[in-house]
């Protein structure tokens, strides 16, 4: 009877390359994999079940709520736990402050034997606000002791999950990311300029591409700030996205006579297509954990200006795969840009750094370190 491992996501659209890795390394050991979600994009039964037979995976619906710590969150708790007890579950893989929170408590009433937490970013951090610290930090600490592992992204996570108290021989891993399928990014040159036509780009634009939701953490706003700045016509800024900050981010464009440089592409299926189409990829946030975005960027030979924060600092190099600046550095973002627009040699020099570099994130990578991790805590 193989052992069944319950894979806890919080919300997403469908089953993505958040998991694939975990879904690669269980099957890889004979598991039986289940992933438990609240899945926004599933239209009916029939794509549930279509993916269930792609990925050899069982899908389950969780009605988690995506603010932290709400009361609502208890509904998802009692079906979590009312899913452990029906698939008799041997071992919980949870993910994200909800889903790590709901998935030890669960296991812990359910007695199962082997929980493993995967922080994708602490919520508390050098720098972040003192609620931060009180409310996560205490809350991390807390749930430590129930967990037999807690696998971290970056190296600042690891340093504090070291910190921790877990269960009797349980300890802190670190990996690389997520992992990335290489062969996903990259290659699509001979689209290039079709998608630039498609677009409404010209051979002397330069576009700038950022990728992910539009809210107030990603801070595109100093991008649109940093355009300003160059008053420069052939640059254009392409995001791929939706989010609560999108109104505020077109009425900045406008107010600096950007509204015909700055484009709104909404949510993309074309994404390797769009980096293809790009010269520069930017993240500007404030938090990331080990941002999968700039990933994919590097896999598709970007240059990558980022906010030079945590995560974001052990994935470029800035001189060498691009640039980082501080979140709310106008100036800084305006001059990485300025010197990547000027120096075709650099551009390439950083595209070759980041196509070797990122090998380092691939799925094969983290296919074999969650493996070596799901041995460990079996052993237990």
């Amino acid at each position: 009877m193989s052992i069944k491992i319950l894979y806890i996501m919080n919300t997403a659209n469908k089953v993505n390359n958040f998991s694939f890795s975990s879904i690669k390394a269980a099957h890889e050991l004979g598991m039986e994999f289940h992933i438990a979600g609240d899945w926004t994009g599933y239209q009916n039964e029939d794509e549930i079940k279509a993916d269930e037979e792609n990925y050899g995976i069982k899908i389950h619906q969780i009605d988690f709520i995506r603010t932290p710590y709400k009361p609502g969150n208890y509904k998802a708790y009692k079906q979590v736990v009312e899913l452990i007890e029906k698939e008799k579950i041997d071992i919980i893989h949870c993910n994200t402050p909800i889903g790590g929170v709901v998935g030890r408590l669960a296991g812990r009433k359910c007695h199962v034997k082997h929980v493993i937490y995967q922080a994708h970013g602490f919520h508390f951090y050098k720098g972040a606000p003192q609620i931060n610290w009180l409310i996560y930090y205490n809350v991390e600490k807390t749930l430590a002791r129930i967990s037999d592992a807690v696998v971290t992204m970056n190296d600042e996570d690891f340093a504090a999950a070291k910190k921790f108290r877990l269960k009797k021989n349980g300890r802190a891993y670190k990996v690389h990311g997520v992992g990335i399928d290489l062969t996903q990014y990259g290659g699509f040159e001979s689209c290039r300029d079709e998608k630039r036509r498609e677009l409404g780009f010209s051979d002397d634009d330069i576009v700038i591409i950022s990728v992910g939701e539009l809210n107030e953490n990603k801070n595109n706003s100093v991008i649109i700030s940093a355009m300003a700045k160059l008053n420069n016509p052939h640059i254009h800024y392409i995001l791929c996205g939706v989010g609560d900050c999108q109104e505020s981010l077109e009425i900045l464009a406008r107010e600096n006579g950007l509204e015909n440089n700055v484009h709104f592409l909404g949510f993309r299926t074309d994404v390797n297509e769009l980096y293809a189409a790009s010269d520069i990829f930017t993240m500007p946030s404030f938090r990331e954990g080990l941002s999968r975005s700039i990933m994919e960027a590097m896999a598709s030979g970007l240059p990558c200006v980022v906010s030079k924060i945590r995560g974001n600092t052990e994935l470029v190099q800035s001189g060498k795969g691009g640039f980082l600046c501080h979140p709310k550095n106008v100036s800084g973002f305006a001059k990485a840009f300025s010197i990547l627009v000027s120096e075709p040699a650099l551009v390439a020099k950083m595209r070759k750094y980041n196509l070797r570099r990122v090998r380092e994130y691939s799925d094969d990578v983290v296919v074999k370190e969650m493996m070596e991790i799901y041995k460990e805590v079996l052993k237990k």
